[in-house]
């Protein structure tokens, strides 16, 4: 199956379990391909044949994004180099979540989420350690009749009861025994536990031609987050107002440009943030829901009311159902 093909079929999976999808973004560089929510799940997909080319520097901004729009990075693949990726298994890539296509569908059409992530060393499942000494005890055994079972420690097993994850194997071993599930499903869009939970990567440097607007958006109260491979050039979240998210770009007002004010407008929508892009000169106010504001304007905004007040009064003339 081609990249194309893989990408509109997920497109059409996310569409048919209810949620809203943006514009696929068709520039590059590009950390991701589309956006997507339903009610409080924002998702940021990655769609990829081989999942072993997803970078460290990808999965680096796809973490970075997540954290400043509130979403969860997640990839959809088809294989590694070696093999095909397994259904109902979670995988990691640089600290963002890899499902299979199967995976993907069992989890957002059916509701039936994986039970199963890889991690250094083979595939592991959560225990639920409460219900687990619940069974132990409703036996009468000991944590030494249970370690002779399973061919563990004592302190192995206690720790199983005190939450530690195990083996696929073991986990099956002790279904066997106790004749009940014991297992808890992964959490796709919450999977700290399950991986190193490294902190937010740092922020890139602002591109040299951006200085300026980046030390425009600072001047008026907003924190900006630089991106290196999406279709805008920062988030920028305003620091009084924690609801006050703006995807910003800037560049000379082209074909280029409009392709991607448009492409943030879609993921804007997607994502609840409004948009902005800086010209040197602009003949309309916006290109879908993203507002052109001339450069020279732009040095002339006193405070982010007076930034987000006029976003909003282009929207309405353009919009007016937007506001």
């Amino acid at each position: 199956m081609s990249r194309s093909a893989l990408v509109g079929n997920v497109t059409a999976m996310l569409a048919d379990a209810g949620f809203l999808v943006s514009d696929r973004c068709a520039v590059r560089p590009k950390s991701f391909d589309i956006a997507a929510r339903r009610g409080k799940d924002v998702i940021l997909l990655k769609i990829l044949g081989n999942v072993d080319s997803f970078d460290a520097a990808t999965g680096a901004e796809m973490r970075r994004l997540g954290t400043y729009l509130n979403a969860t990075p997640l990839v959809v693949g088809l294989r590694t180099r070696d093999e095909d990726l397994k259904p109902g298994v979670v995988y990691f890539r640089h600290g963002v979540p890899v499902l299979s296509p199967d995976t993907a569908m069992d989890l957002f059409i059916e509701g039936v989420p994986p039970l199963i992530y890889a991690a250094p060393g083979g595939l592991y499942v959560s225990l639920d350690g409460s219900v687990l000494a619940d069974a132990r005890e409703q036996r009468d055994w000991s944590l030494g009749r249970l370690a002779k079972e399973l061919g563990v420690s004592r302190r192995t097993v206690s720790k199983y009861e005190g939450g530690m994850n195990a083996s696929v194997e073991v986990a099956a071993k002790l279904e066997e025994l106790f004749e009940e599930p014991l297992t808890s499903p992964v959490d796709v869009f919450d999977t700290d536990d399950l991986r190193d939970a490294d902190p937010t990567p740092e922020d890139p440097q602002a591109d040299p031609d951006d200085e300026q607007l980046v030390t425009v958006l600072t001047r008026v109260g907003f924190d900006v987050h630089p991106t290196l491979r999406s279709p805008f050039k920062a988030v920028s979240e305003d620091e009084a107002k924690a609801t006050e998210t703006l995807l910003t770009g800037h560049s000379a007002f082209d074909r280029t440009a409009e392709k991607r004010a448009r492409i943030m407008s879609s993921v804007g929508e997607v994502t609840r943030t409004a948009s902005i892009y800086v010209v040197d000169e602009a003949k309309r106010d916006a290109v879908d829901r993203t507002v052109l504001i001339e450069r020279e304007e732009m040095g002339r905004i006193e405070d982010a009311d007076d930034l987000m007040a006029l976003i909003y009064d282009r929207i309405e003339d353009v919009d007016p159902d937007a506001t």
